[in-house]
């Protein structure tokens, strides 16, 4: 193997294109960003995988955040049966009861706000990083806002493709 290649990243440079992109879905729901991604495959290196990552989020158009953000539960509220959103909000399981019914009605305050869910890397943050990171963003306008949302899609989608490429077999 090429130094850098994992198993999972071999796994993903040969299999089947609709295999792929459904991996590439639970990375990113955006279309357009699994279709640039499957379009580049053979990736030599997870690196080169994680710049094109990188890269086809910088490139998405509103629709297509739009799009990726659909695919995020609100924080504090993964859905049942998603294991990937609860491990990424585990900062929330602990939470109060007070912190939890604040983190609700702050979320409904920047959905009105914004149209969209409040998407932050929640990995490794607690959930009062969370509610701080989310009572400082409602200021931002729509503009500032949409590209912190691009940046932390982008930091999710590197540690979901990294888990990716990683995972010693697809089971």
């Amino acid at each position: 193997m090429t130094s850098g290649t994992t198993p999972g990243l071999a796994r993903f440079n040969t299999s089947a294109d609709s295999e792929a992109l459904a991996a590439l879905h639970e990375v990113c729901s955006s279309s357009a960003w699994g279709s640039k991604i499957l379009a580049q495959r053979p990736y030599t290196t997870a690196e080169a995988l994680f710049l094109a990552g990188d890269a086809a989020m910088a490139e998405l158009t509103a629709e297509d955040l739009a799009e990726a953000m659909a695919g995020h539960p609100p924080i504090g509220r993964p859905k049942a049966g998603d294991p990937t959103s609860s491990r990424e909000q585990s900062g929330m399981a602990a939470a109060s009861a007070e912190l939890k019914t604040e983190m609700l009605e702050l979320n409904l305050a920047y959905q009105d706000r914004f149209g969209h869910v409040f998407l932050i890397c929640a990995t490794g943050l607690t959930g009062e990083q969370m509610r701080d990171a989310l009572r400082q963003r409602i200021g931002n306008s729509p503009d500032e806002e949409r590209e912190i949302v691009r940046t932390e899609l982008g930091k999710i989608n590197r540690i979901r493709l990294n888990r990716l490429v990683e995972e010693e077999s697809s089971a």
